[in-house]
């Protein structure tokens, strides 16, 4: 029965595209003539398409379908630009709009009857490959609606009678929004069953359990595309959609622009109020019963953590293993969050929820977080193995990454430093336990390395003296270890004296600074000169010949 239709309607096409091609012939504009020859070209390979389809088999009619939805796309782009070019040449374009309905009209015929025939094949063992197909050309139907509706558009912007169309198109949307709108519906019913009877069967679930999942979830899907796209060209049709884009927000939860529709909203809001009250009457003092029992565990849960945290703190201070700064917070802070870790746990499982899935759940996220967050566990362990070992605590004073600064705050993640000139920096752990790690005041004693010069004419005994007597008078100088004062070096233009006094590591600046002054004031005193670089320049002035 379609065959003689596509013949009938493909010999109007050619007759209607030879009498357009000899109009063309006749144009003046070059421009005009080549956009005409091309548009005279796709309709022709349409035309030669679609009676190619009627005779053709197997994957050449996938083949021939992806042509003639490609060549009308580029058809249909080149009739855009001329309905929006000025001006407009409504002569030449009014038939190309009207061939277009006709195009239209063959390809619903073409696509209604192809899926109604895979409706009836329904029913075998090849079902999900008729019903993928079937999606398929639901997809193909929407993009065709759409295109009827956008041809009808040009229509009355060529002043073209289209009104029967418009309400042959609003009735045909109308009952295929009702029939996805029921579809939808129905296939979630039948998503929510399938996805229990997975759940229920938990690790001894089927693949084809699993698959019809799976099968459900593709229907959902296309049912909720087509019923958008109905419910959309409605809304341009001036038609109202409240109870179809209320279906189609209960059925995906995507209410995007819908929420700025009052009657959807309000609808909505009516619903939702309606199934909260019957809920609250009928599962009011049970439901109360257990939220207070919630609440009170986790109160019981935070007192519980509170007390721990004490008595943990209290513990590890005034343990004698000396705990490290890092240790015993993290001891104190673990304590206390396993407690309401706990609790809350114990918390859920009173509100029904079972507790064997959840911590399931738990470890499978664990590990999938394990992965995405691979710096920071490498972070962690430097964390556990600087806590273990304990290089530094807070206070100290150390150069580690390339910075120096003292210790600040410490967690398993970073190390916070703040440096000499008072600046917060913020390192990770890793980058520290990775590289070399100097703790400066770690240790009871420091020593003060300095390097003073003299003047190979000044006396060598006299300068010792001087700076023997200056170190030794300093009240911040420790007499034990005894400080040094030796000649070090001959150098190229001084005599170099080390001077190395020991000193409490927090005193270290203070006496490397007022040594260096005192050095120089005794040495402009004693007459003792601190030589600096010098270069003598010879000029020789040769007799010109």
């Amino acid at each position: 029965m379609l065959r003689p239709i596509i013949t009938s309607l493909l010999l109007m096409v050619c007759f209607s595209i030879c009498a357009q091609v000899s109009a063309n012939d006749s144009a003046a504009e070059q421009t005009q003539v080549t956009d005409k020859q091309r548009i005279a070209h796709l309709e022709r390979a349409i035309a030669k398409d679609l009676k190619a389809l009627g005779k053709a088999k197997g994957e050449m009619i996938d083949f021939t379908e992806y042509r003639i939805k490609n060549k009308t796309y580029l058809l249909r782009e080149e009739i855009k630009t001329l309905i929006n070019a000025e001006p407009l040449d409504v002569a030449y374009v009014k038939p190309l709009v009207m061939r277009q309905f006709e195009f239209l009209d063959l390809t619903s015929d073409y696509l209604d009857n192809k899926i109604s025939h895979l409706q009836q094949s329904l029913g075998g063992k090849h079902d999900q490959k008729i019903i993928d197909e079937l999606i398929d050309r639901q997809y193909m139907r929407d993009h065709f609606l759409q295109a009827q509706y956008q041809t009808i558009i040009w229509a009355e912007k060529l002043a073209l009678d289209v009104s029967q169309r418009k309400q042959q198109l609003t009735e045909l949307l109308s009952l295929r929004a009702d029939r996805q709108e029921s579809l939808a519906n129905y296939t979630q019913t039948q998503l929510k069953e399938a996805v229990d009877d997975v759940a229920n069967a938990g690790a001894d679930a089927s693949a084809e359990q699993k698959a019809l999942v799976v099968a459900f979830k593709n229907r959902l899907a296309q049912s909720s595309s087509s019923l958008s796209v109905s419910a959309e060209l409605l809304d341009n049709l001036g038609q109202d959609t409240t109870q179809i884009r209320q279906t189609l927000f209960n059925v995906s939860g995507d209410i995007t622009k819908d929420v700025l529709n009052i009657s959807l909203v309000s609808s909505l809001v009516k619903q939702w109020g309606d199934v909260i009250a019957t809920q609250a009457i009928e599962h009011g003092p049970e439901l109360t019963f257990k939220v207070f029992i919630f609440v009170l565990i986790l109160v019981l849960s935070g007192m519980l953590a509170k007390l721990v945290n004490r008595i943990v703190s209290k513990t590890v201070r005034a343990s004698k293993l000396n705990f490290s700064q890092l240790l015993q917070d993290f001891f104190i802070s673990l304590s206390s969050k396993t407690v309401y870790a706990l609790g809350l746990l114990v918390a859920l499982s009173q509100l029904g929820f079972e507790l064997g899935p959840l911590l399931a759940g738990f470890g499978i996220a664990g590990v999938i977080i394990g992965f995405a967050l691979q710096d920071t566990l490498s972070n962690f362990a430097s964390g556990m193995m600087i806590l273990i070992y304990r290089p530094y605590d807070v206070g100290d004073l150390i150069n580690a990454a390339g910075v120096t600064g003292k210790v600040s705050h410490m967690s398993l993640v970073s190390t916070t430093i703040k440096t000499l000139d008072n600046q917060r920096l913020i390192i990770p752990n890793n980058k520290i336990w990775g590289d070399t790690i100097n703790n400066i005041t770690v240790e009871r004693l420091r020593r003060v390395d300095m390097v003073f010069g003299i003047s190979y004419s000044d006396n060598i005994e006299h300068a010792e003296e001087v700076l023997k007597d200056i170190v030794n008078k300093h009240e911040l100088v420790c007499a034990e270890p005894e400080p040094m004062v030796k000649l070090h070096t001959l150098n190229s233009s001084s005599v170099d004296f080390v001077v190395r006094p020991w000193v409490k590591p927090a005193d270290y600046w203070e006496v490397y600074w007022d040594i260096t002054r005192s050095v120089k004031l005794r040495f402009d005193e004693e007459g003792i000169s601190i030589p600096f670089p010098q270069r003598d320049v010879h000029v020789y002035q040769t007799a010109e010949e």
